[in-house]
Parts: structure tokens; sequence; C-alpha cells
């Protein structure tokens, strides 16, 4: 099944700068699809366009079936978007500002113990009551990330999800990502850490100034090179 159908995305900006010239990617159940390229090459901005923030000019994306154009709402309440600066509402505590999105996307206290465990894991759970004002990047990142992992979405869009993460918290990411994903669900997300990337994912996609210059599943991306081999050889090229 997709859960990301991504044909003929288009996206400029003013004064005729081209972010994105027909990029084409299919998401499905299960995959953790990594979405990789140099800065500027157009990661964020075909993230935003998936994630419902920007629009765009020519091209449809659909999430599980449903166009995110036609049908935006229905889209987000299936979607979980974790961007890559944590910019959260400073004047709320921890718990305030999970509770809020439990609310927002009228989950209410059904996912209470899922919430709690999460937190005990990412070693949140007694700075909850904190206000976010008082966490270091590293912590409101951790709280994006439980926001979206008890939401439970079929989709989740993740834009450079390990930045700020010390290594036992990326550990417990990967591994919540590999869970997520093995119930039928799926990632797309933008990293720089291609190692991560090339362990973490079965399928990639390499963007460069705004085109797909490489896509499919990983072994078929890589071969016998390494992720970082190709995707330095595919920058190098004119």
């Amino acid at each position: 099944m997709k859960i990301l159908e991504i044909k003929g995305l288009e996206k400029s900006y003013k004064a005729g700068v081209k972010a994105l010239g027909g990029v084409d990617i299919d998401v499905e159940s299960g995959d953790i699809y990594a979405f990789i390229g140099h800065n500027g090459a157009g990661k964020t901005t075909a993230i935003k366009c998936v994630a419902g923030i920007l629009d765009f000019e020519a091209g449809k994306i659909n999430i599980a079936g449903r166009d995110v154009k036609k049908d935006p709402i229905a889209c987000k309440l299936i979607t979980a978007y974790v961007p890559d600066n944590p910019d959260i509402y400073n004047f709320m505590t921890g718990m305030e500002y999970l509770e809020f999105i439990l609310s927002v996307y009228k989950i209410g206290k059904r996912n209470d113990a899922y919430l709690k465990e999460l937190a005990a894991q990412y070693e949140l759970f007694e700075s909850l009551g904190t206000k976010i004002q008082e966490y270091s990047h590293g912590m409101k990142q951790k709280l994006v990330l439980i926001s979206a992992f008890i939401r439970e979405p079929q989709l989740m869009i993740l834009d450079e999800p390990f930045v700020g993460l010390d290594p036992k918290a990326a550990k417990i990411t990967k591994d919540k990502m590999k869970e997520f994903c093995a119930k039928g669900n799926a990632i797309f997300f933008s990293t720089h850490v291609l190692e991560t990337a090339e362990r973490l994912c079965n399928k990639v996609a390499i963007i460069k100034q705004g085109k797909i210059i490489h896509k499919g599943t990983m072994d078929e991306v890589v071969g016998l090179k390494t992720l970082e081999e190709i995707f330095m050889e595919g920058v190098a090229r004119e």
C-alpha cells in the first residue's frame, strides 16, 4: 500500500528560482525512506509541501490515497511532521504541550501509558512539569518526537530528526522508527548522517538542484559502494 505518493512535484520561489523540478517518490507501507541531498537541494521544500505547509504549482501529493490540496485536514490527521528546528511553545510545560497535541488531534487520554513510556525512555519524564523555555535544544527535540510518536499516525515526516540528540536518544529514536514502520506505517525523513541512513532505511532518494538523481531500494542505489560514495559522485556531477 502506498502511504505517500509524490508525482511531478514542482515548486518555484520568487525571481523564478526553481526549488523542485518534477519530483516523483513513492513511500509504501513499512518503508523507512531516506531523503538526502546537499544544503539547498530542495529537501526541506519538498518535505514542507508534503506536510501542507508550502503550496506548489504543479504535481500531486497523496497521503494514504488522500490529496493534500483537496483534503488537507484528513491528510494532517494521519500525518505527523517534525521540523528541522523544534520551535515550540515556550510558555507551556512539556506536559501541557503534549496534552495540547493530543487535544488538537482528538486523541484524548487513550495514549497516556504510551506517553509516559516514551517520556521515560527519552529521560524526559521528570522534566514534563518544567516550562519549555528552560529546555535545551536536545530536550525540545525529544519532546517533539514524543508528540509525533504518541499520535500513532500512518505517516511520519521527519526533517533532520537526529540533530541535537545525544547518542542514547538517537538510538531510541531509531528503534522507535523501526517499531513504527513494522506496524505497517511509513517514515519519510531527511538526514545528513549518511551512515545512519544506510543502516536504518530500506529505500532512499537523492535530490540535487530540485531533481531526483537516484532512488530505489538501498541495495539498488548503493550496490557495491557506500551511500556516501554514491552521494558524493552524484553531487560532483554537473
